[in-house]
């Protein structure tokens, strides 16, 4: 049996973007499965949230990575959120400060920032390796 690929997404609990999330992940980083780490408005617990909240998305990362061989984590954001009620550019902001947070933790990652629209289309706006 071959060996399956895996990726890991820092996603909101929100029900509406898991469907979007995952086809997305599968099709652009042709993975087989993508390791879900969820929490309410995951931009902000990783920047104003507890740190406990942090550290618990890091250990879940860490599993992802070291017993999974995730090669890529991606944090989404999105529109509509009731965990970060905010702009568009505020979630943008936030984003950039979760790739810095994730690459801090120096995986041998790829680190991707995703927005989410109102119409639950996938947006990359930031990628670690461009």
């Amino acid at each position: 049996m071959a060996k399956r690929t895996f990726a890991t997404a820092i996603n909101c609990m929100d029900g509406r973007v898991q469907e979007p999330v995952l086809r997305w992940m599968k099709q652009q980083l042709e993975v087989d499965h993508v390791d879900m780490i969820t929490e309410p408005g995951p931009d902000k617990m990783m920047t104003a949230g507890p740190l406990e909240t942090l550290e618990s998305i890091k250990r879940r990362v860490t599993i992802s990575v070291n017993a999974h061989g995730s090669r890529v984590v991606a944090i989404f954001a999105h529109a509509d959120c009731a965990g970060f009620p905010a702009s568009k550019e505020e979630h943008l902001i936030a984003l950039c400060k979760c790739v810095d947070v994730v690459k801090s933790w120096m995986f041998p990652v790829r680190v991707l920032g995703l927005w989410i629209d109102a119409d639950w289309q996938v947006e990359q706006v930031f990628d670690s390796k461009a």
